[in-house]
């Protein structure tokens, strides 16, 4: 190794360990579905951290293959980040546009599925369907985890992760529909009405400076 960022075992599993508490504390997963949920999270995570922390896999495959066109991409932590080697980003990688854009995704992701459970939690009190908050600019805030990921895969992106987000994606549109179908039918109108309005995952630029209604109604 070129350096002593790599074979750090223990960092591996502390750091998964640390945002899988982290996810946990904003989710608060009660069903199986949200289980399923924290579960694909978490893989994502391990597989982030060995790649991080473990073995850089993907910087020994790319560098035997592509290590004369980018220099950069080398078995440092420093040259583990891929989108800095990229565009040729010398400086320090924690600083580039890059790793500030993943922080900004990252924290906004956790804070999208913390305010999401806050909001539903008040409406499920209250045996209603929730469409404030979160829930009025997107059907699933409890998916900010696929924003979280983004912001990861902005900072440190693997090729397994890379694989595994559509992957990912697509898991989360499963349990978004199955969750959906359970509120239709509880619903009925109601549901269709605010489905109508509201997209599933991708809010409207003008949902986010409109002002939520103040009626709260719950998702299961």
């Amino acid at each position: 190794m070129a350096d002593a960022a790599y074979g750090l075992w223990p960092l591996v599993i502390v750091n998964t360990l640390l945002f899988a508490a982290f996810g946990l504390s904003f989710f608060h997963p009660r069903t199986n579905r949200d289980w399923r949920a924290m579960g694909a999270y978490t893989a994502f995570l391990v597989a982030l951290f060995t790649e991080m922390y473990g073995i850089p896999l993907t910087v020994y495959l790319l560098g035997s293959w592509l290590g004369s066109r980018f220099p950069l991409l080398r078995d440092t932590h420093a040259g583990g980040h891929l989108w800095n080697d990229r565009v040729g980003w010398t400086g320090d990688p924690h600083l580039s546009p890059f790793h500030l854009a993943s922080y900004v995704a990252i924290g906004a992701g956790f804070w999208l599925i913390a305010a999401g459970w806050r909001r539903l939690h008040e409406a499920s009190q209250a045996d209603r369907l929730a469409t404030t908050g979160p829930y009025a600019w997107v059907r699933h805030p409890q998916y900010g985890f696929l924003l979280v990921m983004i912001g990861f895969l902005l900072q440190w992106p693997t090729i397994p992760t890379l694989i595994m987000f559509p992957v990912l994606v697509y898991v989360y549109a499963r349990l978004a529909r199955g969750e959906e179908h359970a509120v239709a039918e509880r619903f009925g109108q109601q549901w269709s009405d605010y489905a109508a309005r509201t997209p599933a995952f991708v809010p409207h630029i003008r949902s986010l400076t409109r002002k939520p209604a103040r009626t709260s109604l719950i998702r299961r």
